[in-house]
């Protein structure tokens, strides 16, 4: 269930298999702040909180920026603190994401069953944790609450997208999954991944 997605941003946060155990674990992208001064990056360099990389825009300059992992840190900005002058956590609140920048999906996982808390490259949709597989495509979910609503919607004889929180996602489910002969079995298949 690709192409159309492209064009769609992704939530926040998904739910995805472990890079480690394969049980659930959620990943959230990376937030990255452009660093203002030169004079900042040995900061952002020298931090234990930070990753500091450098980046290409689409002009092809290039720019300096410190990407914080909330996921590694509780699922705030409390661990960032004693900045240089011109920042402030809230930068790292609601930034610009990576995502989708030159098919580098950054950002850092957080399993509760192996415990595993690391920076990783998302590979969407081969990890995601709602998948399931009918007549050889790849039908998934970002997440519990929209696998609900993809079963919901495939089970329901109606196809009105608008009465799903999910409704932008619902309205891009390719034909194959949406027909009369495949519902039971993809009911079964989602019912399953959600036990």
């Amino acid at each position: 269930m690709t192409g159309t997605y492209d064009w769609n941003p992704m939530p926040h946060k998904v739910d995805i298999k472990c890079p480690d155990c394969g049980e659930h674990c959620v990943f959230e992208f990376g937030e990255v702040v452009k660093i203002k001064f030169k004079k900042d990056v040995p900061f952002f360099e020298q931090s234990d909180v930070f990753e500091y990389a450098v980046f290409t825009d689409s002009s092809g300059h290039k720019w300096h920026g410190a990407i914080y992992f909330a996921n590694l840190h509780g699922g705030s900005i409390d661990a960032i603190n004693s900045l240089p002058d011109g920042y402030s956590p809230k930068n790292w609140a609601h930034s610009k994401y990576l995502i989708r920048n030159h098919n580098l999906d950054l950002g850092a996982v957080s399993c509760s069953h192996c415990h595993t808390r690391k920076p990783y490259i998302l590979r969407w949709p081969e990890d995601a944790y709602y998948s399931i597989s009918y007549k050889g495509e790849a039908l998934w979910a970002f997440n519990r609450e929209s696998a609900v609503d993809l079963r919901d919607y495939i089970k329901s004889n109606e196809r009105k997208t608008e009465k799903y929180k999910w409704a932008k996602f619902l309205m891009h489910i390719p034909t194959v999954f949406k027909k009369q002969n495949a519902r039971s079995n993809i009911v079964k298949q989602l019912n399953k991944v959600l036990a």
